[in-house]
């Protein structure tokens, strides 16, 4: 798939770069894999806004995606590459050879009308999901699980993969997408290749409206506020507003925010690059 620039007939196509969406096949959803979705505006149950800067935007149909890849042994059928608004990525349709349907992840190069399978009888072939014990050293991999029969977890959105590089006992070490080094039990599934849309970084809205159209409001930068609202407001002129934190006085940029006693700090071996 590639990036799209249009012609500047109008202010907002001027810096506008568009997936051509040449990997998609279809624009209609599979209904019995829908779900009606409700917006919360950023309000919580009492209707009192806990979020900022949430309100509007498209109406929106979830698909339920199938992170566990738990149909072992059943060879399924790519039938439709679809693009999903509740994600970067896109996702496929799977007609499974008992008539069931599901939605998985698209990984790239996905084609309509392969074949895919998941369970011990798979080969590392992309689009299939395995379990990583079972993989060869060097296998690219995304959706992989944390816990066995959880689901994916780990690079899930556009254009992420991990990548197996060694193994410990029951353990199988990755080198994650952040670059981080970490170890996850051998039992866990994953599945082979690397997510689709992966120029989904490329992408440039090109006007306001389209954040609108995404249900994102316009950020009022703190500086800009006065000193009841945020403890960087305030000053005469145009104050720095002192050392950045949030709100509610949390320092910003460069406080750790990780639990030192966090659990799975003894499966971390080597931290991402700051």
């Amino acid at each position: 798939m590639g990036i799209k620039k249009f012609n500047p007939t109008t202010p907002g196509q001027r810096f506008l770069n568009a997936p051509d969406y040449s990997e998609v096949t279809t624009d209609r959803p599979e209904k019995s894999l829908t779900q009606r979705i409700s917006r919360t505006g950023g309000r919580n149950n009492t209707g009192k806004m806990t979020m900022r800067y949430i309100g509007g935007g498209h109406r929106k149909i979830y698909r339920l995606i199938d992170f566990k890849r738990n149909k072992d042994g059943v060879p399924g059928k790519i039938a439709t590459v679809e693009y999903d608004p509740n994600r970067t990525a896109f996702i496929a349709l799977v007609h499974y050879a008992d008539g069931e349907k599901r939605y998985i992840l698209a990984p790239s190069g996905i084609q309509v009308g392969q074949s895919i399978l998941s369970g011990e009888k798979a080969t590392p072939d992309v689009g299939n999901a395995m379990m990583l014990k079972d993989m060869p050293m060097g296998t690219i991999v995304h959706n992989i699980e944390l816990r066995p029969g959880q689901g994916g977890k780990l690079a899930r959105s556009a254009g992420a993969y991990a990548q197996l590089t060694a193994r410990d006992g029951k353990y199988a070490i990755l080198k994650m997408p952040s670059g981080e080094t970490r170890m996850v039990l051998s039992t866990c599934i994953a599945t082979v290749g690397t997510v689709s849309n992966a120029e989904h970084n490329k992408e440039t809205l090109g006007k306001a409206g389209r954040n609108r159209w995404r249900g994102i409001r316009p950020r009022v930068r703190g500086v800009a506020m006065n000193p009841v609202d945020h403890p960087m407001g305030g000053g005469e002129g145009r104050a720095s507003g002192g050392h950045p934190r949030s709100r509610k006085g949390l320092l910003a940029k460069g406080r750790k925010t990780r639990k030192p006693k966090n659990q799975s700090n003894k499966h971390i071996i080597e931290r991402r690059k700051k």
